[in-house]
């Protein structure tokens, strides 16, 4: 008997889709597909970051209604709009994060049912795959102890407890067995990790550099009030990617008092400066629109991120989240305020970010791409007697985060890597011919 087939929909972030992996290696009587028109089943892995965000996710439940498909709805979105979905019957049934590993026993229940998560449980099978991706993400930590005041995941995802480093490491021992040796570290909050253990994320950050079929590990977003001495010390382990992502989210002192931030712009600078300065490339979360936000304030902020060595940006106009402080202050900055103020700051990022490759190719420095896809395009001879020549046109990301276009008429492919030693900086991407 054709076992059912499965569509896994993940909104949201790289900690959403690593619990849509769990789901994946999870199923035994089921089979995932990637094609939703083809699937028996749909599970709605949900964001809840925003107001917006969980509207997207509505938008496309309803979308399903008429299309035959059974509905099952999980991930944070759970705690503030599951019991409606199920009440109106949009849904057939909800889990939260901590049922996602008995995935396989709740498609096979016969009744409507909401299981509400528990904020406290941590995955305990190890993954065997991490199906459709060049690099894994590695969960090493659940839940955030902080209250940023637009922030309403401490509350859907919990309090911050980390996973054993023995679990973390065996995990990436076998998914390197798999063939996967990049890897990102990610998680709610993931400069938390270890505080239980009495350790912290550069013991765990040594210890997987250690593991010899581990080429490169990518550190997912820190708080700048988390990174420590420790830290600072091990960034020159040679496996560890040249990019950081740091999240600031604003420049303005005044900004970042109303946001019920930890960090403080000019203990920022001074860490982004010393990271800069040992050649790392540098991103960062910003939101723009806070309420609070006054045109003074908003001058104060650009001139100081205008200091700092940004080369990779992820801008967020403000969007009210229920049930968070924020969205019970009222002094709300009209749109099209926020959009140009977001266009101010990328635009500098962008001028960054093209100066930062400029320099690395002035310092005639090689740059090492894991190739994440690869078309191919025949090219006609010159001659009409020979036949046409194929083109391979490969894509992928270098050690400091940012993209690279290949051309070549040697076979490249897809999860192989390809050292480049002389390329072209523009101002989307490199590109290179070998």
């Amino acid at each position: 008997m054709q076992k059912q087939k499965v569509y896994f929909k993940t909104f949201g972030c790289r900690t959403n889709l690593f619990d849509t992996q769990v789901m994946i290696n999870a199923l035994q009587d089921f089979t995932q597909t990637p094609y939703e028109e083809e699937s028996d089943f749909v599970i709605v892995n949900s964001c809840a970051v925003t107001n917006g965000a969980e509207s997207g996710v509505r938008n496309y439940i309803h979308r399903l209604q008429n299309e035959g498909k059974r509905i099952y709805f999980t991930g944070c979105g759970v705690q503030t709009q599951g019991q409606n979905l199920l009440d109106k019957g949009l849904v057939f049934g909800v889990f939260g994060h901590s049922h996602k590993e008995n995935i396989n026993a709740i498609l096979k229940q016969k009744q409507s049912f909401f299981l509400e998560d528990d904020l406290k449980s941590l995955d305990n099978k190890i993954l065997g795959d991490f199906v459709g991706k060049s690099r894994a993400f590695i969960k090493i930590q659940e839940g955030c102890d902080f209250a940023c005041s637009y922030c309403i995941i401490p509350s859907v995802r919990g309090k911050a407890r980390s996973f054993p480093q023995e679990k973390i490491i065996s995990q990436v021992e076998k998914l390197t067995q798999k063939g996967f040796d990049e890897f990102i570290l990610t998680g709610t909050n993931i400069g938390s990790w270890g505080k239980e253990f009495g350790k912290d994320i550069a013991n765990l950050i040594e210890s997987l550099c250690a593991i010899p079929s581990l080429k490169r590990l990518r550190i997912g977003s820190l708080e700048p009030s988390q990174i420590n001495t420790h830290f600072l010390e091990i960034l020159q382990t040679p496996k560890i990617e040249r990019h950081l992502h740091i999240a600031l989210q604003h420049t303005a002192p005044a900004m970042l008092k109303i946001m019920n931030r930890l960090n403080t712009f000019p203990k920022d600078l001074e860490l982004f400066t010393l990271l800069a300065n040992q050649g790392f490339a540098l991103g960062s979360d910003f939101i723009v629109g806070h309420p609070g936000e006054s045109e003074e304030i908003w001058r104060e902020a650009f001139a100081n991120f205008s200091l700092l060595p940004l080369t990779h940006l992820h801008s967020f106009i403000y969007s009210p989240r229920d049930n968070t402080p924020s969205a019970l202050l009222q002094d709300r900055i009209n749109g099209k305020i926020a959009k140009e103020r977001k266009q101010q700051i990328e635009t500098q990022v962008a001028k960054n970010n093209l100066h930062f490759r400029e320099n690395l190719k002035l310092r005639h420095k090689s740059l090492n791409i894991l190739i994440e896809n690869v078309l191919i395009k025949e090219v006609k001879a010159e001659s009409s007697d020979k036949n046409p020549c194929p083109k391979y046109i490969a894509q992928g990301f270098d050690e400091y985060y940012n993209p690279m276009q290949i051309e070549t008429q040697n076979p490249l492919y897809k999860d192989s890597w390809v050292l480049i030693t002389h390329f072209t900086p523009k101002m989307d991407k490199n590109y290179a011919e070998i």
